[in-house]
């Protein structure tokens, strides 16, 4: 038997310490949280997407009553801006979400589904894809995907 440690790296900053491009990220992404379409869940998500060209994409998540045909806000802002700018890749991406009335204390992390489309866009571009998430005690930076989806399926398991 082998035995395999995977570790994720993170760092954590109070808002104050990040830069101010990543500042307005993260306020982008927490003002789309207020234009989810969430009545089912009650869960609102913004994201904010920065291109390596410097365009901004925000969006939020939208829920639909016939589930799963609503979509998370980072597939949303993702797929937006692809379309926007299909040879421009991705910088970075912020994520904050709102419920209850407030905002969360910790990160809320990507779904499934979601790494998975950031995983392809990464891959896509061969670029890292800094990663925050945000929460009112901390945020989150990661530097790739692949520290959220270690063990992954991607182009080149098609061929292996």
């Amino acid at each position: 038997m082998e035995r395999k440690i995977i570790e994720t790296n993170i760092e954590i900053y109070s808002f104050e310490e990040l830069d101010k491009s990543k500042q307005q990220l993260i306020l982008k992404a927490k003002e789309q949280v207020f234009k989810a379409y969430a009545p089912y869940s009650e869960f609102q998500v913004g994201a904010a997407i920065e291109l390596e060209n410097g365009e901004i994409f925000a969006a939020s998540n939208q829920e639909n009553s016939a589930y799963p045909s609503g979509l998370c806000a980072e597939r949303v802002a993702m797929f937006f801006a692809n379309a926007q700018f299909p040879e421009v890749a991705v910088k970075t991406l912020a994520i904050a979400a709102y419920t209850n009335g407030s905002f969360l204390e910790e990160p809320v992390t990507p779904c499934g589904s979601c790494r998975q489309v950031l995983l392809e866009t990464e891959t896509r571009f061969e670029k890292n894809i800094t990663i925050l998430l945000y929460g009112t005690k901390h945020i989150f930076k990661i530097d790739n995907v692949k520290q959220l989806l270690p063990i992954c399926f991607e182009k080149s398991s098609l061929n292996s």
